[in-house]
């Protein structure tokens, strides 16, 4: 009869650990990420969001339901550095070589820094006007970056490495070894997502001819406006 109650009591203890113990406590289930697609006259651009950088996926994912971006322009075009758009400004016709760039929501997105994401070609970034500017690395409310950038030497990328002590994997340095990108800024501004289809029609846009190209005093504006429509890709 002992025995029988020995048996028993094991058998509730083994039944009760298999219970408790059906998620081990180490495993980390990791949430599919949103994705947004930015269609242009250049076709469209595939962007899968970070869920490490939840206030700024968050505040984009936001101001995308609303329709926020629609019709807004790429209104700065640097070929081998970036493309920003999101200016609330750039809306409705303005005068070509006007200067734009300033224009924001009302708030201030929260700097969100992560080691595992950098500033490679095709990095969706948070946009902000320079450490000197916004110390903190706080990011404009709309406006963006894509990083075009160009490809590095390994050696080059360790070089950047040391002087802004940034510590890169094999991996992230074998990506820029590949596809290029903007190492100087890492740690500098927040990288929130990357483009995962249509890296050539970012290509596209950077070639766009713009009013610099013809006068320097002018701004980094194409001469052809280059608008978006962003919508949220369902699953």
């Amino acid at each position: 009869m002992q025995k029988i109650i020995y048996v028993l009591f094991g058998l509730g203890l083994f039944f009760a650990a298999c219970t408790n113990s059906s998620t081990p406590p180490d495993l980390v289930i990791e949430q599919p990420r949103t994705k947004v697609s930015i269609q242009t006259q250049y076709g469209e651009m595939l962007i899968e969001l970070f869920n490490e950088t939840p206030k700024h996926r968050d505040n984009f994912l936001k101001l995308v339901k609303e329709g926020f971006y629609d019709s807004l322009l790429f209104h700065r075009v640097q070929p081998n550095f970036m493309i920003q758009g999101g200016d609330p400004e750039s809306k409705g016709a303005v005068a070509p070589d006007y200067w734009l760039g300033n224009g924001n929501t009302k708030d201030r997105i929260p700097a969100e820094l992560n080691s595992k994401f950098i500033m490679r070609q095709g990095a969706l970034c948070g946009f902000h006007k320079g450490v000197g500017h916004q110390p903190d690395k706080s990011s404009n409310g709309s406006q963006f970056m894509i990083i075009h950038g160009q490809a590095l030497k390994a050696y080059q990328v360790k070089e950047i490495s040391l002087k802004n002590k940034v510590n890169y994997t094999p991996e992230q340095i074998h990506l820029y070894e590949m596809y290029g990108g903007t190492p100087q800024y890492d740690n500098t501004y927040t990288v929130f997502g990357q483009i995962i289809k249509g890296m050539n029609v970012l290509d596209k846009i950077v070639q766009a001819k713009t009013h610099r190209s013809v006068d320097p005093t002018l701004p980094d504006r194409p001469i052809e406006d280059i608008r978006m429509i962003v919508n949220i890709v369902e699953k």
